[in-house]
C-alpha cells in the first residue's frame, strides 16, 4: 500500500522538478523514486499471511500480488532510461512524461492488488488515460495523433462495457468486493441469476480489450505503431500485466465455482488470439509492427494458462510476464536506438553486427527468448505454459499453441538474419550511420538479456516461490 503513496507523491514532485532548467536530474530522480517503490513493495513478501485492509478494505496484499507489482516496477525501472531520446527532442516534456508513467503505475498497482471491483475500475481508469495521453505525446508526427484518438474511442467503449458488467454484477450479488461475489456464488450454487452471468460476460470483454485479445484486438497495430516506441514498450509490458494479473484475481477468488461457463469462451478467444496474432505478423515489414502482433500472440499464450486455471497456472502466468517483459523491453531498445538512424523497417537492421556487435547480441537474445528458444526465459515460460494446459486435459489447444510457436520462429528470426547475414549498405549503397549509445543504456539492454539468460538457465529461482 506504501507504494502506491510513494507513486503518487513522486509523480507530482517529478513536475515540480519540471520547473527547473536543467533536464538531467529528471530521469535519475525518476528512477531513484521507482527504485524506493520496488524496495517498499519487495518487503510485503512473506511479511505475513494474506490480509485486505489498506483503502477501506478495497485493496489485499499477498505474495501473488507483491510478484506482479514487483515486476511492473522493475519493468518501468528499465523503461525510464529508454526515454533519454524521446525526452531530449526540442518539443518534448520529460517532466510530463515521468509525471505521467508515475501516475499510471499507480493504476498497474491497484489492478494486481484490488479488492473491490470499484478499485479495478479506478486503476484501469488511471493507466487507460496515461497510456492515451502518452499515445499522441509526439505532436510532430501525424500518425501518433490518429493512433490516441483510436485508442481514445476504443477505450472508452470498453471502458462502459467493463463499468456496465459491474453493475450487472452488483445488482446480481449486492457487492463489489470479490469475497462478497464469491460468497453469493457459493450460496446460490445452482440458481444463479442471468444477470451475473451477463455482468461476468461484459466485465471480461471490458479487460481482454485492454490485454489485445481477439477479437478485441484492432486497435493494437496502429497504437503501437503511431506511439512513440519508448510508451509502446511501456503499453505491451506493464500494461499487459497488470491486465493478466487482474483477469487471473478476478475469476480464482469469485468465479472458480462457474469455470464451466467461462472457459469454453476463453478457449476459443485464446486460440483465436494465437492463429491471428502470429499469422498476421508473418507478413510485417516493419519491425514494430511485428512487435504489435508479436504482442497479441503472447496474449494468446497467456490466455491460454488461465484457461487452464490448475495449479500450475498461476507460476505459469507470472514467469511468463517476466520473461515477456525483459525480452520486450530489449526489443524495444534496440529498435529506438535504429530508429534514430533509419526507420522502424526490417532492413534497417542490415549489418547491424558489424555496425553494433552488441545491439545485434541482445536483440538476438530478445528475438530467441520470444520464440521460445532453449537457454532462455522464453523457453520455460511457454514450457510452464504448456504443462498447465496438459495437465487440464486441453490437448486440442496445446498442439495448436506449438504449431503457432514454430510460426513464431520465423518472423523473429527474420529481423536476427538481417542484422548478421544482410549488407550493411542499404539500396541506394550508402552507409548507414553508426548508432551512438549511452553507458546507462547499454547498461540497462545488457542487464535484461543477462537476465533472460539467467532465467534460462535458472527457473527455479522463480518457480521456487510459489
Amino acid at each position: 500500500m506504501l507504494s502506491l503513496i510513494i507513486l503518487s507523491v513522486s509523480g507530482i514532485a517529478v513536475l515540480f522538478l519540471g520547473f527547473l532548467k536543467s533536464r538531467w536530474i529528471l530521469m535519475p530522480a525518476t528512477m531513484l523514486l521507482l527504485l524506493a517503490a520496488l524496495l517498499v513493495t519487495c518487503l510485503d513478501w512473506n511479511n505475513a499471511a494474506p490480509y485486505v485492509g489498506g483503502f477501506e478494505n478495497m485493496m489485499a496484499v499477498d505474495n501473488i500480488s507483491v510478484a506482479f507489482s514487483g515486476i511492473i516496477l522493475l519493468s518501468a525501472l528499465l523503461i525510464i532510461p529508454l526515454s533519454r531520446y524521446h525526452a531530449s527532442q526540442p518539443n518534448a516534456q520529460p517532466a510530463e512524461y515521468y509525471a505521467i508513467l508515475l501516475f499510471s503505475l499507480v493504476g498497474a498497482l491497484m489492478m494486481v492488488s484490488y479488492e473491490n471491483l470499484i478499485m479495478l475500475f479506478v486503476g484501469i481508469e488511471i493507466l487507460s488515460i496515461s497510456m492515451y495521453i502518452l499515445t499522441g505525446s509526439d505532436k510532430d508526427n501525424l500518425r501518433s495523433g490518429e493512433a490516441a484518438i483510436k485508442y481514445f474511442l476504443m477505450g472508452a467503449f470498453a471502458t462502459g462495457i467493463l463499468l456496465f458488467g459491474v453493475a450487472l454484477l452488483y445488482g446480481a450479488t449486492g457487492g463489489f468486493s470479490v469475497s462478497v461475489i464469491a460468497g453469493y456464488i457459493q450460496s446460490n450454487a445452482g440458481n444463479l441469476p442471468p444477470m451475473l452471468y451477463l455482468g461476468l460476460t461484459l466485465l471480461l470483454v471490458g479487460i481482454l480489450f485492454k490485454l489485445s485479445v481477439a477479437p478485441f484486438h484492432f486497435w493494437t497495430p496502429d497504437v503501437y505503431d503511431g506511439a512513440p516506441s519508448v510508451f509502446t514498450a511501456f503499453m505491451s509490458t506493464i500494461v499487459k500485466t497488470a491486465g493478466f494479473a487482474a483477469l487471473y484475481k478476478i475469476l480464482s477468488a469469485s468465479f472458480v465455482d462457474i469455470y464451466d461457463f467461462w472457459w469454453v469462451s476463453l478457449a476459443t478467444m485464446s486460440v483465436l488470439t494465437l492463429v491471428m496474432g502470429n499469422i498476421t505478423a508473418v507478413y510485417q515489414s516493419s519491425f514494430k509492427r511485428m512487435l504489435a502482433y508479436s504482442s497479441i500472440s503472447h496474449a494468446g499464450y497467456l490466455l491460454l494458462a488461465v484457461t487452464a486455471f490448475n495449479d500450475k497456472s498461476q507460476t505459469a502466468i507470472i514467469f511468463y510476464s517476466l520473461a515477456y517483459a525483459l525480452a520486450t523491453i530489449t526489443a524495444f531498445g534496440v529498435l529506438i536506438l535504429v530508429e534514430q538512424t533509419g526507420t522502424d523497417k526490417y532492413d534497417s537492421f542490415n549489418g547491424l553486427a558489424k555496425r553494433e556487435p552488441m545491439l545485434a547480441l541482445v536483440n538476438t537474445v530478445a528475438m530467441c527468448s520470444l520464440a521460445g528458444m532453449p537457454l532462455t526465459a522464453g523457453f520455460f515460460g511457454k514450457l510452464f505454459i504448456f504443462s498447465s494446459a496438459v495437465e487440464r486435459g486441453m490437448v486440442w489447444m496445446l498442439v495448436i499453441a506449438v504449431l503457432m510457436s514454430a510460426v513464431g520462429f520465423y518472423y523473429y528470426f527474420r529481423v536476427i538474419i538481417a542484422m548478421y547475414m544482410r549488407p550493411v549498405n542499404d539500396d541506394a549503397g550508402t552507409v548507414r550511420a553508426e548508432v551512438e549509445v549511452s553507458g546507462l543504456y547499454k547498461t540497462v539492454l545488457m542487464l535484461t538479456a543477462i537476465l533472460t539468460l539467467m532465467l534460462g538457465i535458472m527457473p527455479d529461482v522463480i518457480s521456487r516461490l510459489f
